[in-house]
């Protein structure tokens, strides 16, 4: 995992990544996979520290329980999403609209190489009890999603920047469900039409 510490310019403030030591990045990284593809409930220390190639005492002295470790893969995880989403809007640097369509265009690409069973937020906020810290992170996902949009919404000029921000967020969200579920084809594509539509007339 990289150090993305520093501001994103959009959405606001980036944390400082936490440094690991290489067991830490590989035990990071195999609950990481393991808790996307099986879940976190299914995912025990003993099964994470068994293909990390590590001790459980190696896992708990770098991340202190699994909580914390939790915590951690959805805060690395969240990462990757904001470095995938933000290379996709820069890509337009003159069209302030085109931005706003790119988030769809790195939704579309974020599903096919990195989530395919869908947004692995909802599913720590099914998963986890009400008063896990995983709860909170996966609200603050969703919460710097929604003012990274905005903001990028009030760049391009239109009418009321927050009403088409939580219409794209809910677009944003619907095509994840429905690719995962195979429900729609080329869902992102689809919603990426309607949000063109929208973009359009938010701007008269």
């Amino acid at each position: 995992m990289t150090d993305n510490s520093g501001t994103t310019g959009r959405g606001g403030k980036r944390r400082a990544a936490r440094p690991l030591t290489p067991a830490g990045l590989k035990i990071l990284e195999t609950a990481s996979r393991l808790f996307y593809e099986q879940g976190i409930r299914a995912v025990g220390v003993e099964a994470i520290a068994e293909e990390a190639g590590v001790t459980k005492k190696t896992l708990y002295d770098r991340f202190g329980s699994k909580e914390d470790l939790i915590v951690a893969y959805l805060r690395a995880r969240d990462d990757l999403w904001r470095d995938t989403l933000e290379r996709y809007v820069e890509e337009h640097d003159g069209a302030p609209d085109e931005k706003l369509l790119a988030t769809f265009r790195a939704l579309g690409a974020w599903m096919r190489e990195r989530n395919p069973r869908g947004c692995a937020f909802v599913n720590a906020y099914v998963e986890l009890p009400a008063d896990h810290p995983g709860q909170e992170v996966a609200r603050e996902q969703k919460a710097w999603f929604l003012a990274y949009v905005k903001d990028l919404a009030a760049e391009a000029g239109v009418a009321d920047p927050e009403a088409l921000s939580n219409q794209l967020l809910i677009l944003h969200e619907g095509a994840c469900v429905a690719d995962a579920m195979r429900s729609v084809d080329e869902a992102t594509e689809r919603a990426e039409q309607m949000a063109a539509v929208l973009v359009r007339q938010s701007m008269h």
